[in-house]
């Protein structure tokens, strides 16, 4: 599996001893990559259907569940004619290269964000990766072409944002600051040699000639596209959009089920939300008027450029730094929460979500990292940080995810966005069960607009691929529903242009672990512990929701 994914093995901090090899490559990305990948995961699970079942103790027979369904449901994905289909991860896209997808922004990042350089031999492999690089670009590139032969190309604001990040990307890629080569100038000081000179040779004579190569695919793309949202308007466009939704909820809800799903939670979480504006004063217009309203107080927000970029993440880190001594009131075990706050890489901000987080390598050597979008500082304030923190960070995604990478190497590869999501959702559920939110209501109105906002994905997730609607539309309605400014708004919508059916596993994921609760709850009686239930849940490992309910049922019989 890691030949196949080698910057995770960079990522999971195991590219090392045997794996040495994998911190010098790149996943390959093209058409016979993606017949490669078919054909191991084919094989792999030929093996496993040979593994008897009968005896295997409870940590084998869940992870033997964990590969069975990612493998499957990779293979399902590679079997439609165009998209990326990972393989136990969450960017699912009909796209091989947009506005948050593609070897342009992952490759920068993880040279950034993980990989190290200590001496000379990690600087050689930081070469050797830049050198793959332009092969890894040419492999999407081709995909892009067939692609656009097919009659598939994304809607024509989502090439916009993508053109003109990839523009700068350019301008920037061999700048000594650049996103390719600053890392290294910047890591590689005390290691003799001209490694920065080196690196910006590469990028100026090969990766910017492929970059400039996936340009002109990108601009041909454009010159063709609508502004059609959804897949329903393209090639196989129902059928991707099927396996998108099971492949992001781990189950076989259809788009109708999700799309009432929502409606039925919004409208709960409205009532909630009016409670607390009518107790600040605000009581005429819709429930999202009074929210943006509240936002626009003073105090709320933050000033302008880097002053207010530098209070956005001190407040970050402030609600890091309060949650943590009340977490022993929720788990048994507390997980380290190695994590760091970081700007995420400026070509990405265009397109990116106002944050997203994971942890670090599996030996803590690099901490997980909250990467907070900084382009805009006008999208964070103090009534949304404090939630975007806990469900990124702790008890969020990074919390979770040092729990997992505790499991054999094979699980922590895998993640399914369902239990991913839904657990950063239950961790702000959490945040406010902990007592975060008492004496602050500002914070406790941005817990339940992140609710209300989850609840919106299931509505206009559907509604762009299913229900044929507009950007316009799905902007409308989004921003109806949640208050969220337009700025805010129009990356969330177009992140669910790129990714479908991802934004809907937050909502069924959260529900699902509720639900068990309930159920542990009602089946233990006075034997029940909060600290117990959440404990088997990430103990269990992220997998998808059905292996969840039978980690859940061992927990209640062991209890």
């Amino acid at each position: 599996m890691l030949d196949l994914l080698p910057e995770r093995a960079t990522t999971l901090g195991v590219d090392s001893g045997a794996h040495a090899d994998l911190r010098r490559r790149l996943e390959d990305r093209s058409p016979a990559g993606i017949t490669v990948r078919q054909r191991v995961l084919t094989q792999a699970l030929a093996e496993l259907a040979r593994v008897p079942r009968a005896g295997l103790d409870p940590s084998t027979a869940t992870s033997v569940a964990v590969v069975e369904s990612a493998f499957r449901t990779a293979l399902d994905g590679m079997a439609l004619p165009y998209g990326v289909a990972t393989i136990g991860d969450w960017r699912n896209t009909p796209y091989a290269v947009v506005q948050n997808v593609g070897s342009w922004l992952d490759v920068p990042q993880m040279l950034d964000g993980d990989q190290p350089v200590r001496d000379k031999a990690d600087a050689e492999a930081y070469l050797a990766r830049l050198a793959a690089m332009p092969a890894q670009l040419d492999g999407e590139t081709t995909r892009i072409r067939q692609a656009r032969g097919m009659g598939v190309v994304p809607p024509s604001f989502l090439l916009d944002k993508t053109i003109a990040g990839m523009t700068r990307t350019i301008a920037e890629a061999a700048n000594t600051d650049g996103p390719l080569v600053g890392p290294l100038a910047r890591k590689g000081t005390a290691i003799p040699g001209d490694w920065a000179a080196q690196a910006a040779r590469i990028v100026r004579t090969a990766i910017v000639p492929a970059l400039e190569r996936q340009l002109g695919e990108l601009r041909a793309e454009r010159a063709v596209a609508t502004d059609a949202a959804g897949l329903g308007t393209r090639p196989h466009g129902p059928e991707w959009y099927a396996w998108g939704l099971r492949a992001g909820t781990t189950t076989r809800r259809s788009a109708t089920e999700l799309h009432a799903m929502g409606r039925a939670r919004l409208t709960d979480l409205q009532a909630q939300m009016d409670a607390i504006l009518r107790q600040a004063g605000l009581t005429q217009g819709s429930v999202a008027e009074r929210t943006m309203a509240y936002q626009r107080r003073p105090g709320i927000g933050f000033p302008d450029g880097d002053e207010g970029r530098r209070q956005i993440v001190a407040y970050m880190q402030g609600r890091i730094d309060a949650i943590r001594p009340k977490l022993p009131q929720a788990f048994r075990r507390l997980a380290r929460g190695h994590l760091e706050i970081r700007r995420m890489p400026l070509a990405q901000e265009p397109g990116a979500p106002a944050a997203y987080g994971g942890p670090g390598t599996i030996d803590g050597s690099v901490p997980g990292k909250v990467w907070v979008n900084l382009g805009d500082p006008s999208i964070h304030n103090r009534v949304t940080i404090p939630d975007l923190v806990y469900h990124e960070g702790i008890p969020g995604h990074v919390w979770q995810g040092e729990y997992a990478q505790a499991l054999p190497l094979i699980r922590s590869i895998l993640a399914f966005n369902a239990y991913s999501e839904g657990w950063a959702l239950y961790a702000e559920q959490l945040a406010d069960e902990l007592g975060m939110y008492e004496g602050d209501p500002a914070g406790r109105l941005g817990y339940l607009m992140g609710l209300a906002w989850r609840a919106v994905r299931l509505i206009v997730d559907t509604g762009i691929h299913a229900l044929g609607w507009s950007r316009d539309k799905a902007l409308a309605e989004f921003i109806a529903a949640t208050g969220l400014p337009r700025s805010n708004a129009e990356s969330e919508v177009d992140r669910y242009c790129a990714w479908p059916g991802q934004a809907c596993g937050y909502e069924v994921g959260r529900a699902e672990i509720v639900a068990q609760r309930a159920r542990a709850k009602a089946a233990l009686g006075a034997r029940y512990d909060l600290r117990d239930f959440d404990q088997a849940v990430v103990d269990g490992g992220n997998v998808p929701l059905d292996v969840l309910a039978g980690n859940v049922s061992r927990y209640i019989a062991g209890a």
